[in-house]
């Protein structure tokens, strides 16, 4: 399935809805840091959501030290941010809430 770059008055919407996340990228991604308590913590959320990208076959940019993850989100066939985005950062937060 194609999808279409949201304009800036949709993402604003949509990030209205989810805690943490911000525009960034210059407009063309969303991001978000999210910490744990361990490294054990931080690398079950990686394992979940790697599980949840491939089955959206939509994959983050991401950058782990010890306990904390930062997570970059855009679709780059489209060259900016989309509802994938918006779905697998749903997911994203479902697993820090179960890995936290």
């Amino acid at each position: 399935m194609k999808y279409e770059k949201l304009d800036a008055p949709s993402i604003a919407a949509r990030l209205s809805e989810l805690h943490g996340w911000a525009l960034g990228r210059d407009g063309a991604a969303i991001e978000k840091q999210f910490a744990f308590r361990d490294f054990r913590q931080a690398f079950g959320f990686m394992t979940e959501c790697a599980l949840a990208a491939e089955k959206l076959d939509h994959h983050p940019e991401w950058f782990n030290v010890y306990r904390k993850v930062d997570v970059t989100l855009t679709t780059h066939s489209a060259g900016g941010v989309t509802e994938l985005d918006f779905r697998l950062a749903v997911l994203m937060d479902l697993a820090a809430v179960r890995n936290g």
